[in-house]
């Protein structure tokens, strides 16, 4: 079956839209340090609005909560800094379950925003220019991509925005992305939830979290069973092959 030609009128159009697109999130990255909106999500900025923070949603639990979400979601598309502190942020406002939650749903939405946008800006004119040497990589990848990315997301060798820009390059199918991040990133955000919600008495103190608990074996050694465990399908399939 032959591949169907493309219309060489729609190339500028295509790259046209890219460079647009590519534009936009430039200038908003740009806009966010301009006005110096990451001393919000920061140490500093938790410390000095936790009340208002506590007292909002008290007010209003519901539009807080998605306002939450916003912002959360607007910070990993755009990978901008300080997404720790706006994970305690959400245990410190909403508590360890409720808070926890949020976060899952709020970063899966903005790596898929990040996902979707790197495949359309960057995705075939990176395939292109990589030629066979990516194409091979990319059948072995995504013949086992379930597991890689459940490892990817359980245990964070690479930063989170590498991996969601990573996977949308190498052709991976959004549904196995979705899953793989939503549940990846589920024990060790809890972890950071449950830091947020029981983090007044360090910022009253004028101390900071200690975050070395993630690295603690009781925290490591089950992210990394987990990780392990999620290998079996691809063992099992070379094992049988």
């Amino acid at each position: 079956m032959s591949d169907t030609p493309k219309d060489p009128a729609t190339a500028p159009k295509s790259s046209l839209s890219r460079f647009i697109a590519l534009g936009i999130f430039a200038c908003l990255i740009g806009l966010f340090f301009a006005f110096d909106l990451n001393s919000l999500i920061s140490y500093q900025g938790l410390a000095e609005n936790e009340a208002a923070l506590k007292r909002a949603v008290s007010d209003n639990p519901i539009l807080t909560g998605l306002a939450y979400m916003t912002i959360y979601v607007l910070a990993v598309t755009f990978s901008l800094p300080g997404a720790v502190w706006l994970s305690l942020a959400g245990g410190l406002m909403f508590g360890t379950w409720a808070g926890g939650l949020l976060i899952v749903v709020s970063a899966s939405l903005g790596a898929s925003g990040l996902f979707v946008a790197a495949r359309f800006i960057m995705g075939d004119a990176l395939r292109a220019r990589a030629g066979p040497a990516l194409q091979k990589f990319e059948a072995s990848f995504n013949r086992d991509a379930l597991s890689y990315l459940f490892i990817l997301r359980l245990l964070p060798v690479f930063p989170f925005f590498i991996v969601n820009l990573g996977a949308a390059l190498v052709g991976v199918r959004y549904p196995v992305f979705l899953i793989t991040t939503f549940f990846g990133i589920m024990p060790g955000t809890f972890v950071f939830a449950s830091i947020g919600n029981g983090i007044s008495v360090v910022l009253q103190s004028g101390k900071q979290p200690d975050l070395s608990v993630m690295t603690s074996p009781e925290i490591l050694l089950p992210l990394v069973g987990l990780a392990i465990l999620s290998l079996a399908p691809m063992l099992w399939r070379r094992f049988k092959g």
